[in-house]
């Protein structure tokens, strides 16, 4: 079975629909899928519902389906470097649902792992725990947590064999590895394919059985917040 394909268009033709769900990897600006999501603004999909630690920024990341107003809801732990997000969501045109980070990696994970919900003490007594179902283990409250089960997982690796087994790089583990999981399809977008046994069995973080579409491209890699220090006078 041929795994790699040409472009992120090639890859997720037939997989696309209005009103889908999507998981997407990435950390902050760190990860992210860019090509994928470049391919779905230009596929013009849209009512989405995107499982994702942030949104993006204004001009790069999931910040170009805002742009197009190609998302209907967002599911997210941090969205505070976007300002098109907080003008949509203030006007109703996009629903917004938080979920501590903890929690949506493991709502990801749980979903990949075929685990329907689970109980977490996190967001008891807040505004996270309300419509849940509350739980008491060893007179502690628990709330009920859904695993995500979406239609396709987009996330990006640092490198990966034609039959999918991919090594994340330092930060961009975080997302991309629940995510990858939790899709009926995942496109996985790489820096460098190589052949099976090239890579180092022990260093592989995701085995292939979990990717199905692999795209081998360049990628921006946009810093989201550049912090230098000032030169020193002498």
């Amino acid at each position: 079975m041929n795994k790699v394909y040409e472009s992120a268009a090639a890859a997720l033709e037939g997989v696309l629909f209005d009103g889908m769900t999507i998981a997407a990897g990435g950390f902050g600006l760190c990860g992210i899928p860019e090509l994928s999501i470049a391919a779905i603004r230009e596929a013009g999909t849209k009512d989405l519902t995107i499982y994702s630690n942030n949104a993006g920024v204004d001009d790069f990341g999931l910040g170009l389906l805002l742009q197009t107003k190609q998302i209907a809801k967002m599911c997210s732990s941090y969205v505070g470097e976007n300002d098109l997000f907080m003008q949509q969501y203030l006007s109703g045109e996009l629903e917004l649902e938080f979920n501590p980070q903890g929690t949506l990696a493991e709502r990801m994970r749980a979903g990949g792992a075929g685990i329907p919900g689970f109980y977490t003490k996190t967001g008891v007594g807040t505004v996270i725990a309300e419509g849940k179902e509350v739980k008491s283990f060893n007179g502690e409250d628990y709330i009920l947590e859904e695993g995500i089960f979406a239609d396709l997982a987009i996330v990006k690796a640092w490198k990966a064999d034609t039959t999918g087994n991919a090594i994340f790089r330092k930060t961009a583990r975080n997302f991309n590895l629940p995510a990858a999981t939790c899709g009926k399809v995942c496109v996985m977008e790489v820096e460098e394919i190589v052949e099976p046994g090239e890579l180092d069995p022990d260093a592989i973080h995701i085995p292939g059985i979990y990717v199905h579409r692999l795209v081998q491209g360049t990628f921006e890699k946009r810093i989201e917040q550049r912090t230098v220090r000032t030169k020193e006078t002498a």
